[in-house]
């Protein structure tokens, strides 16, 4: 190979692994946009608006990771991310009366005047709610305090955070602490900017490997496999031996017909797709570990040639 070729080959992998790196890093920002986007929104909007938000949300993911090469695993990589940012938004979201108590909230001391009880439902735990008054005798403002068991008695004394708006309930100190909630809600957004990386680097790999199958020429992995195992077959014939395997080989426990690729070196995933649809099956396209399985409902269909 010439140094004008080879340089032309390091330049292109340049712009190739620079590509998906600046594409990923876009979908970060994109993810992390939407979980503030949500949060936001969720202070003045319902169930009723924000699932279909979320949908419009997956598809979009979807389309984007299917850019950073791994196409196959990319709509279970999107409901990853999106599950990951709605939890992120929902632990925000329980933090945000702690934040705000925080931020305009005062402590006083009160003490407890009256307690009442969640009606009993089944198994369902009981909150208890307390009414507090001011040394002076004037009542907190606000709902009462509640606990998610009975955690005071009538007469004793409390130390509480109280909201001078009257809109939020008393919480004592430590309760108004919001930081496991911001560090939880953190972590899962974390969580969901790895499962893009994750898939960027699926994506950089899986162009590798096509650029160095590339490089070897057409069939040459399976002009290889032919050789060592001494498989004659032509792929007629190895479509018809798929046809019979999935006819009689037995299902696992989770209902895949599995099959080894090897074994069908002339077949693409997706000719192995079309003759599996032929049979009334669908060819899996995630979570396969080196096998080729089919199912008549599978997670993600191998679109069939």
């Amino acid at each position: 190979m010439s140094d004008a070729v080879r340089a032309a080959d390091d330049e292109t992998g340049r712009r190739r692994s620079r590509s998906p790196v600046l594409l990923s890093v876009g979908i970060g920002c994109y993810v992390l946009a939407v979980i503030a986007g949500m949060y936001v929104l969720a202070d003045h909007t319902g169930l009723v608006v924000q699932i279909p938000l979320w949908a419009v949300h997956a598809v979009l993911l979807v389309l984007l990771i299917r850019r950073l090469g791994a196409k196959e695993s990319s709509t279970y990589a999107a409901l990853t991310v999106v599950i990951l940012s709605a939890m992120s938004m929902v632990v925000a979201d329980l933090a945000r009366d702690d934040l705000t108590l925080q931020q305009r909230g005062e402590q006083v001391a009160v003490t407890v005047v009256s307690e009442r009880l969640d009606p009993a439902e089944g198994r369902k735990g009981r909150h208890s709610y307390y009414t507090l008054e001011h040394e002076d005798g004037t009542r907190v403002p606000g709902p009462e305090m509640e606990t998610t068991s009975d955690l005071y008695d009538v007469g004793q004394e409390l130390t509480v955070v109280e909201d001078p708006e009257g809109e939020l309930r008393p919480r004592t100190p430590g309760e108004a602490d919001a930081t496991g909630e911001a560090l939880g809600s953190g972590a899962l957004a974390l969580g969901a900017l790895g499962s893009v990386a994750w898939m960027t680097w699926r994506g950089s790999d899986a162009a590798r490997r096509r650029d160095e199958r590339g490089k070897q020429g057409p069939g040459a992995g399976k002009k290889a496999y032919k050789a060592v195992v001494g498989d004659h077959s032509t792929r007629e014939e190895q479509e018809e031996k798929l046809r019979e395997a999935l006819r009689t080989h037995p299902a696992d426990r989770r209902g895949y017909i599995k099959v080894l690729p090897e074994e069908y070196p002339d077949l693409t995933h997706g000719r192995a797709a079309r003759v599996a649809w032929e049979t009334g099956l669908k060819a899996e396209a995630v979570g396969n570990r080196g096998s080729w399985r089919f199912k008549e409902t599978v997670i993600e269909a191998v679109p069939h040639d």
